[in-house]
C-alpha cells in the first residue's frame, strides 16, 4: 500500500504543508521561545544551533513533517509530524509537535490533531503519541483525543535521559 502523508492539508483556521529547508527562518521564529520547550526534556531546543541539529534536519530528513500555518495571517506557527509508520499493525505515531504559545488554549492543537488523524483514517486504525513524562500541557492535550496512556519507558532524546509515556488512540 503506497501511504501519501505529506501533502497539504487545511482545516478551518489551520493548513498544514510539508516542511522544506526554505522554512527554518519562520520555523525557529516561533521554536525560539523558552517556554514552549520548558516541559521538554531537551528543554535547549530554543536555541538556534540546537534546533536546527536536533529538531529542524532530522524533521526535514524524515520527509513526513509538517508546517502549521495560520490561514488568517498566512504566518508559521508551529510543526508536527508522522513517525513510527507500521503499515501491517495499521498504526503510526503523530508527533514532534511545536505550537506558537499565542495559540495555545484556542483549539490548534486539537484542530492541527484532527486533521493529521482524519488524513491517515483511511488505512490507520492505531495512531499513537509519545509525551515525556514531566510534559503536563502535552499530555492533558493527547488525553482530550481520547488517547489512553498504556506503556512507560525509560528513553532519552537529545542525550538527555526521560521517561517517555505512550498513548494509544484507536480509531
Amino acid at each position: 500500500m503506497k501511504i501519501n502523508l505529506l501533502t497539504i492539508i487545511s482545516g478551518n483556521k489551520i493548513k498544514l504543508r510539508p516542511l522544506s529547508e526554505s522554512d527554518f527562518d519562520a520555523l525557529y521564529q516561533v521554536a525560539s521561545d523558552p517556554e514552549i520547550w520548558a516541559q521538554h526534556p531537551a528543554s535547549n531546543r530554543y536555541q538556534e544551533g540546537h534546533f536546527r541539529k536536533h529538531f529542524f534536519m532530522p524533521a526535514l530528513e524524515s520527509q513526513r513533517a509538517f508546517v502549521i500555518i495560520d490561514k488568517l495571517t498566512e504566518q508559521v506557527i508551529g510543526s508536527s509530524r508522522y513517525y513510527d509508520i507500521d503499515p501491517e499493525k495499521q498504526s503510526i505515531a503523530i508527533g514532534y509537535t511545536f505550537i506558537g504559545r499565542d495559540y495555545w488554549g484556542k483549539g490548534t492543537n486539537k484542530e492541527l490533531k484532527d486533521l493529521m488523524i482524519n488524513h491517515v483514517s483511511s488505512w490507520a486504525k492505531v495512531i499513537w503519541f509519545h509525551v515525556a513524562k514531566q510534559n503536563q500541557r502535552s499530555r492533558k492535550a493527547v488525553e482530550k483525543l481520547g488517547a489512553v496512556l498504556t506503556q512507560e519507558e525509560d528513553s532519552f532524546v537529545d542525550g538527555v535521559p526521560f521517561t517517555r509515556l505512550h498513548y494509544k488512540l484507536n480509531i
